[in-house]
């Protein structure tokens, strides 16, 4: 079934527009996060503190969450999930409307909404699943990927006009109201919807997970490769504030160009993924290929419009990537444990924000904008390549 004949199911278009308008406010918000950071630290490597603190959670909590997904009814997870996060958007408005913000504040709020974001993934992600059921899965890959980067593109922009001309609480406060939607498309689902999974002794079912990756080959490799490509190669909440700032010298109307670039890239890699004919794996190794290849050309000395270019190349790469080993993932795990392995998933992915953002902060520090950037794209491009080694003789070795 295609995407458009899936939205075609009035309970999944809803679910459909709900989560597009929370994308649209949390783009919006982690725009101005990183700007107000930039604003009040002139730092990267503190930009970079922020972001390994909300991804942080990640590497404590992403496992339990995946059983967690298994065993609780997905709705009830997702209300609580979605109504922290509003909450926490909305502090943060009244902190800065206030003018009471500092940099301590935005550290704790960044913790906070990382750990109701690793609760929320795993559920999300295995709920668009029980909504869109399996057959139709691949349309709400290319539907919420398409909606995502869509996102993407226009938050930042939307972002950087209203940090120029209102101020920055008023992205905080769009985020906070965007949750709403959402909430009252889950009050309103049917129960069916939202059963709780089977029971059991929480430890197995965490172990069963894992075993099914370790017995895997194609799932382990591609979440090793998330991790690395995620350490090296898509701390874009690090980089490109940064890079905007202290390299080019942009205003937020130009950092947000600069992000919405980015954000065109990735949109076209989601409509190419979604025209395209069946799933290829090769797609993985074409989205690390391009990510690469557009860190390394952030060495140069570019211009911004050059630079948003580059960056539109990279938006591209990492959708390809992240859209190409979710599918994998997606398509090759059964129902019953979908919940873990996506949080085993998650944990490669949000797993590396913490090491990897403070690293790309800390290398921009040291080694200037530019050579970070190059010297990142090179880890990336030596990380895909041991990968690939080791599938190739893995398999060697099975044959």
């Amino acid at each position: 079934m295609s995407a458009l004949e899936l939205l075609r199911d009035p309970h999944y278009r809803n679910y459909w527009i709900s989560l597009f308008v929370s994308q649209l406010g949390t783009w919006m918000q982690s725009a101005a996060q990183a700007w107000l950071v930039i604003e009040l630290t002139g730092s990267a490597e503190r930009l970079g503190l922020v972001v390994a603190l909300q991804f942080a959670p990640s590497l404590l909590f992403s496992l339990p969450a995946g059983v967690l997904a298994d065993r609780w009814p997905r709705r009830t997870l997702l209300r609580i999930t979605q109504g922290s996060m509003a909450a926490l958007a909305l502090a943060m408005a009244a902190l800065l409307f206030t003018g009471q913000i500092t940099y301590g504040w935005v550290l704790v709020f960044a913790t906070l909404y990382g750990l109701a974001n690793v609760f929320d993934l795993p559920t999300r992600q295995a709920f668009t699943v029980e909504l869109a059921s399996r057959e139709r899965y691949p349309g709400a890959i290319a539907l919420n990927s398409f909606s995502f980067n869509v996102a993407r593109l226009a938050g930042p922009a939307i972002a950087g006009l209203l940090i120029a001309r209102l101020g920055m609480g008023w992205a905080f406060l769009i985020n906070g109201l965007s949750f709403f939607p959402m909430l009252v498309f889950l009050s309103a689902v049917p129960v069916g919807l939202a059963a709780a999974g089977a029971r059991g002794n929480p430890l197995a079912q965490l172990a069963a997970g894992l075993a099914y990756v370790r017995r895997t080959p194609e799932v382990l490799s591609a979440i090793v490769l998330i991790f690395w490509v995620g350490t090296f190669a898509i701390n874009f909440q690090t980089l490109v504030p940064a890079y905007a700032r202290l390299v080019l010298g942009l205003g937020a109307e130009g950092y947000g160009g600069i992000m919405s670039a980015m954000g065109a890239g990735a949109l076209v890699g989601a409509v190419g993924q979604a025209l395209a004919s069946g799933f290829s794996p090769r797609r993985i190794d074409y989205g690390v290929g391009v990510l690469a290849v557009a860190h390394l050309l952030l060495f140069l000395p570019l211009g911004p419009w050059a630079a948003a270019a580059v960056m539109g190349l990279a938006g591209l790469g990492m959708v390809l990537t992240l859209v190409g080993t979710n599918t994998l993932i997606q398509t090759a795990v059964p129902d019953d444990l979908r919940g873990r392995v996506i949080s085993i998933y998650m944990l490669a992915l949000l797993g590396s924000g913490p090491p990897g953002s403070y690293l790309t902060g800390w290398l921009m520090d040291v080694l200037g904008g530019r050579a970070a950037a190059g010297a990142l794209g090179l880890l990336a491009f030596a990380g895909w390549a041991g990968v690939r080694l080791w599938a190739a003789r893995r398999a060697r070795t099975s044959w």
